[in-house]
């Protein structure tokens, strides 16, 4: 008898030794680094809302947020592990490896993104609960298993999965979706192309063996840095709404003009240099990710600084609402309020 108990006792060890063993590679299939700037976004979102959520509701719902992102991530990794086995970026991603089978991998992607819905219905709201699932199922249906292998616009469109945290952070404490978390959107949906083409650029002979139509490859470097080069334009401008518009400070302004002119910079010297520069890509790219984590940080600290609570007219003591703060419980209190600038 003490055998056996030694016998099952040994292979519940060894058993639970292999899960631990095992975690860092589900953990990769949730795309980690991904995942960091989606939840950052949502909070952003969150925070300068109108109306707040209480604290332990709001830790589930960035929780959930971040399940929601994990589980897009795993199964795209399971429809595309076809080609990241024969892409050098992806080809040390578990699946590729055999470190993670693929029904592993589609089980782990639906029960966490099953489990990070329903989170997020019963910590927030239904609307919440509604935009976290369309994100999930935009990404893995509507980019990863149709876009991405049938266009070349498959980064502009499938951005929108990608645009949708700050909405979603939005909604959970209001219920709706604002105008202003639709600016935010806005902007992140005009980051994407410069963001995933500078990638691209430096790794276009990657993606064609994987049978990839992303824009480096069907229309050649040239016209993709062009095509950088105008949503960077079109970026910086949409970046500028948030001040010009009243919900966001100085500091903000401030960061998003500093930043887009380093960004418009880059981008120029990617349009001109692309053939003779393999790091101007390289550059842009990683600009990018600062780029948009500066953004949202100066958009936070604005709120946290007190440029939401009330703007007043220059020579006038009215102070206007916007309208998603005017529609919410306590708007006298909370609300975000748009400055009117005199011409």
């Amino acid at each position: 008898m003490n055998s056996i108990a030694i016998s099952v006792s040994r292979l519940r060890l060894a058993s639970r030794s292999g899960w631990m063993e095992r975690l860092p590679h589900f953990i990769s299939l949730a795309k980690p680094r991904v995942m960091a700037l989606a939840v950052f976004t949502a909070l952003v979102g969150l925070m300068i809302a109108p109306t707040h959520i209480d604290p332990l509701p709001g830790f589930m719902t960035v929780l959930a947020i971040a399940a929601g992102a994990g589980a897009a991530g795993a199964l795209n990794m399971w429809y595309d592990a076809d080609i990241d086995a024969v892409m050098v970026r992806t080809a040390m991603r578990p699946i590729p490896r055999g470190k993670v089978s693929k029904a592993e991998a589609l089980v782990f992607g639906l029960v966490l993104g099953a489990t990070a819905v329903a989170v997020i219905a019963v910590a927030a709201n239904l609307m919440a609960a509604v935009l976290l699932a369309g994100t999930i199922l935009f990404y893995a249906v509507v980019y990863t298993a149709w876009l991405k292998r049938t266009t070349r616009q498959n980064i502009v469109i499938g951005g929108a999965a990608g645009a949708l945290p700050p909405v979603i952070g939005w909604a959970a404490a209001t219920g709706e979706i604002g105008f202003e978390s639709l600016v935010l959107f806005l902007i992140i949906f005009l980051w994407t192309p410069p963001h995933f083409w500078a990638l691209a650029l430096n790794r276009s002979d990657d993606y064609a063996r994987a049978g990839v139509p992303m824009l480096p490859v069907v229309a050649g470097k040239a016209a993709t840095t062009r095509q950088i080069l105008i949503y960077s334009g079109m970026l910086v401008l949409a970046s500028a709404l948030p001040w010009a518009l009243g919900f966001a400070g100085a500091l903000y302004g401030v960061t998003a003009v500093i930043c887009g002119a380093i960004f418009t910079l880059l981008a120029y010297e990617l349009n001109r240099t692309v053939e003779t520069d393999r790091r101007a890509p390289h550059r842009l790219f990683v600009f990018s990710i600062f780029y948009l984590f500066l953004l949202f940080a100066a958009l936070l600290a604005d709120h946290s600084g007190g440029s939401f609570t009330q703007t007043r007219l220059p020579h006038d003591d009215r102070a206007i609402a916007s309208p998603s703060a005017a529609r919410q419980p306590g708007a006298a209190r909370h609300a975000c309020t748009f400055k009117i600038r005199e011409a």
